[in-house]
């Protein structure tokens, strides 16, 4: 008996039915997941389309489609379906990322059409904790950010962003996007630092945020002041507030070339638990 399957766009209406999916795997679909219980499913609102692929009637797996084209619970043949859209509509996100095993189909499967890729970062170790680490005491200088210190802020965000991500944050629009997002994570304070003398000295923001797990992000330690311990503990300082006030999982994701910081991260308490893929454009 052969299997019926469709993709199509979804539409407010199926905002439950979608959620159902996003929420099978909390960690995982944090990200998209925070996005949807904010804006929903309206294009304009949510900033992208959601496509849900159909196997006889039934939403099995979805995929966001906006400035990042993610995968969500794909199955191999629902991804062969996203492949096939997202060639037709043409490449219009700046890069490829959800968990590694979906995303690297999709990505092989869209790269002779839409490469070459500016960077592929192809295992990308998840972490995860639900608690704090005996053995790293959180920094008490390590507090919310205000939104008159959002000019104190937005250099080390920069700099964060552009030795993160290779391109500078402000370059097109002149940042007026990315400034937004970052005072848009103060106001909800989720935006934390370490701040002397009119200076960052370490920077964290809780990025994606549901009732059931939240992502820590942009985590960034002045260069003049690393190999002090400060990613540590900063990052215990964060994963407290994150934990009291955020969501009972913490999350991450972190280059695997960047031993230091893995080490930092399990010292704090995290653990690896599946990993991510990221094809940058």
């Amino acid at each position: 008996m052969l299997t019926q399957t469709t993709t199509r766009v979804l539409e407010p209406s199926d905002l439950g039915a979608a959620l159902a999916i996003l929420e099978s795997e909390p960690v995982a679909n944090a990200f998209v997941t925070a996005r949807v219980r904010i804006a929903g499913l309206d294009p304009w609102r949510l900033g992208g389309e959601m496509w849900g692929w159909y196997a006889d009637g039934r939403l099995r797996s979805l995929c966001y489609s906006g400035a990042n084209l993610v995968p969500i619970c794909a199955t191999p043949e629902a991804v062969r379906a996203f492949a096939d859209r997202a060639r037709r509509a043409g490449r219009r996100c700046s890069s490829i990322v959800g968990p590694a095993e979906p995303t690297a189909q999709l990505w092989r499967l869209l790269e002779p059409g839409w490469g070459p890729a500016r960077e592929v970062r192809a295992h990308q170790p998840l972490m995860v904790t639900e608690s704090l680490s005996a053995q790293v005491t959180p920094d008490p200088l390590v507090r919310r950010i205000r939104k008159d210190e959002m000019d104190v802020l937005m250099p080390a965000c920069v700099a964060m962003f552009t030795e993160e991500v290779g391109i500078s944050p402000v370059a097109g629009d002149g940042g007026l996007l990315y400034q937004a997002r970052v005072a848009e994570l103060i106001g909800a304070g989720r935006s934390f630092a370490r701040i002397e003398d009119g200076k960052v000295l370490f920077k964290a923001e809780i990025g994606a945020a549901t009732p059931h797990a939240c992502q820590i992000q942009g985590v960034w330690v002045a260069p003049e002041h690393r190999g002090r311990g400060l990613s540590e503990t900063g990052m215990a300082a964060v994963l407290r507030y994150a934990l009291a006030d955020v969501a009972p999982v913490v999350s991450l994701y972190v280059n695997d070339y960047n031993t230091p910081a893995r080490r930092a991260y399990a010292r704090v308490g995290f653990r690896e638990t599946g990993a991510f893929m990221s094809v940058l454009f």
